[in-house]
């Protein structure tokens, strides 16, 4: 059976995952909380090879998420301190970043933390302005869009390898880069802080080349002041299976399944509860490369498709990584002395 790799290189599939994590703090999802039917976790932010340990020191990913959404008339939706009734929703954003992964163990694991800056363009369109911000009652299509900076991320995360076995635990949070706009229909950033916490594993035989990944979490999202809408509790599950058809490209699918668990609250909540869900699935490739001495780079392509929606625009969104990172150790063999007598 052919060998893909041996235990030691593991850390060089886990550019694959752990960087393409760090950045994919999704700055499009931004256009919308969970008050416009979207919510702080992005589904399909955790992908391949997500809890495989990195090899330590700094690296530096980007990662550009196209989001398409849309949901007709004859559904509402609470955008900006307005009720608006069907919509179609545009981004385009990058998340980009250095992470650090220490090489002293915590916990017998390691760790790594990263922060993002997201930059980015969103735009919405809806069918009817129901109910303003102040009370106000509008009619007719309305259209907004702007391009500026959404709130800074940070993740942290701390894994443990044991053979084709890796595990990890993960925090996500955001601090509001102040850009977000009452009123608005288009918004880049949050306007409220959120936190996200869950744990990972990863399958990963590198003799065969085979690898599953599947990731859990929880959100819990402060008040937004701006509106008075505070999202309820969301749950997460994203997951990935890819097949390395070489040590350096692999291909495989990708989904998730997110489900609101408790209401949303608060003043700016005029349709109650609206408790969420989506599921989606879609394929994804990868291809791994040198780039200098010590450093490695990885690019990878993924898609999801919406389906099984529930009080959520349905679309699809389209993302891609490059990650730069420490290369793994060049395995050179051992030299013997050769004695004559």
């Amino acid at each position: 059976m052919k060998r893909f790799a041996n235990q030691r290189s593991v850390s060089k599939y886990a550019l694959a995952g752990a960087l393409a994590l760090g950045a994919t703090i999704a700055a499009s999802n931004a256009a919308m909380a969970d008050a416009g039917g979207l919510s702080f976790w992005l589904p399909g932010l955790m992908g391949s090879l997500a809890a495989v340990p990195g090899q330590p020191g700094w690296s530096w990913t980007t990662m550009y998420v196209h989001l398409d959404v849309s949901a007709n008339g004859s559904r509402n939706f609470v955008i900006g301190g307005s009720l608006v009734a069907g919509l179609q929703a545009r981004a385009d954003g990058v998340a980009t970043g250095p992470t650090y992964t220490f090489a002293t163990p915590v916990l017998g694991g390691q760790a790594a933390f990263g922060v993002f800056a997201t930059p980015g363009n969103a735009g919405i369109d809806i069918d009817a302005t129901l109910t303003g911000p102040r009370g106000r009652t509008i009619s007719g299509t309305a259209h907004d869009e702007r391009t500026d900076f959404g709130d800074v991320y940070y993740l942290g995360t701390l894994k443990w390898n044991n053979g084709v076995h890796n595990t990890m635990f993960y925090t996500l949070g955001n601090i509001p880069s102040g850009t977000y706009e009452a009123g608005r229909l288009a918004n880049l950033s949050l306007g409220y802080v959120a936190v996200d916490a869950g744990a990972g594993y990863t399958y990963l035989d590198t003799k065969t080349g085979n690898e599953f990944s599947i990731v859990g979490g929880f959100t819990y999202n402060f008040t937004n002041p701006y509106n008075q809408y505070q999202n309820g509790i969301d749950s997460h599950i994203d997951w990935a299976a890819s097949h390395f058809l070489n040590k350096n490209i692999l291909v495989g699918i990708v989904g998730y399944y997110f489900q609101q668990l408790t209401g949303d609250s608060g003043a700016g909540a005029r349709l109650g509860n609206f408790e969420g869900r989506v599921v989606g699935i879609g394929p994804q490739i990868g291809f791994m490369f040198p780039i200098s001495e010590g450093y490695q780079g990885y690019v990878n392509l993924k898609a999801y498709k919406d389906f099984a929606t529930e009080n959520r625009p349905e679309g699809y969104t389209a993302w891609v990584t490059f990650a730069i990172s420490p290369a793994a150790p060049s395995e050179t063999p051992t030299k013997t002395r050769l004695i004559r007598k």
